[in-house]
């Protein structure tokens, strides 16, 4: 593997990401956080891109790859947020939370050092961005720059928390790529419409092989990351609102909020308040999809390349 890690680091391809790793200190000690990363491994610029609550680093294919077409001197750095692809499961499931998965981006962001800073987070991405631009005082190499917030805010509606809660964690064993694919797929249907090429593209790295012999397949992902989002209540969701709104208060980063036209997470009024206080973030909705944009169809790749690099 070390081998392996040293020959990806001085041979990158625009097509394809580099694997690497960083070790995050926690409770036990220290966990492995897998990080993909495209284009001039020594730019200064580095796009930091987050997943949502149950997907990977490679969900940002296809914006990674146009956003290195535009810009050669630029790195795209998209973890595997730990409990998830590449990246170390935890032994205690308490850890499965946004302040911890917070500090392994610090950590990640210390080792990687950028001097210019972007930031686009779907989901609990956008959430773990809140934390890491809302706080002016925490030790980075140079505050987040622009900062892209996915079809989240500081507001999230119970029911699109009910809804995520029927899938996740549901320790599903498939017999082939195609049938997990499918699954995804009959969860999914708030991606929006994607050819059956793309979809298989944006699935493909969300599952992996079982070795035991069976020959079946599982989602990439450790199931007990559903234990600390099986203990959320609409109280405690509620309380969460003030201290979400107070990190997108301090803001300082150019802010744009992407939506889904039919998010049931993100609702309109959520969305039009973040255009009007702390970083009055510029909105951008997409017809025909809820929660979340994925990034893939042009024009939601466009939005976000304009924004990141104009």
């Amino acid at each position: 593997m070390w081998m392996l890690r040293l020959y990806q680091s001085i041979e990158p391809t625009m097509s394809e990401p580099t694997l690497h790793f960083v070790n995050c200190p926690d409770a036990q000690g220290s966990h492995r956080m897998a990080y993909w990363q495209w284009g001039n491994p020594q730019a200064e610029h580095v796009v930091l891109c987050v997943h949502g609550l149950s997907r990977q680093g490679r969900d940002f294919d296809v914006l990674a790859r146009a956003l290195i077409a535009q810009s050669p001197e630029l790195k795209v750095v998209c973890p595997d947020v730990v409990g998830r692809g590449q990246s170390d499961y935890l032994a205690d499931p308490a850890g499965y939370q946004i302040p911890a998965y917070a500090a392994d981006m610090l950590a990640l962001l210390a080792d990687l050092k950028p001097k210019t800073l972007d930031w686009v987070g779907t989901s609990m991405g956008g959430l773990i961005g809140l934390v890491i631009s809302g706080q002016p005082e925490l030790p980075l190499s140079t505050p987040v720059r622009r900062l892209v917030l996915n079809d989240v805010g500081p507001v999230i509606e119970w029911q699109a928390l009910q809804r995520i809660g029927e899938y996740l964690g549901r320790p599903l064993n498939f017999a082939s790529v195609s049938a997990a694919s499918d699954f995804l797929l009959l969860i999914s249907p708030s991606f929006g419409p994607h050819t059956p090429e793309a979809w298989r593209a944006l699935s493909g790295p969300m599952i992996k092989p079982i070795h035991d012999g069976s020959g079946q397949f599982a989602l990439h992902y450790d199931p007990a990351i559903a234990v600390p989002f099986s203990g959320i209540t609409p109280e405690a969701a509620l309380q969460g609102e003030a201290l979400l709104w107070h990190l997108y208060d301090a803001i300082t980063a150019t802010t744009l909020l992407t939506r889904g036209e039919q998010s049931d997470l993100l609702s309109p009024e959520t969305a039009h308040a973040m255009t009007q206080r702390g970083p009055k973030a510029q909105l951008i909705e997409f017809a025909g999809v809820g929660h979340a944009p994925t990034f893939v169809a042009p024009d939601q790749v466009q939005a976000v390349a304009s924004f990141l690099l104009n």
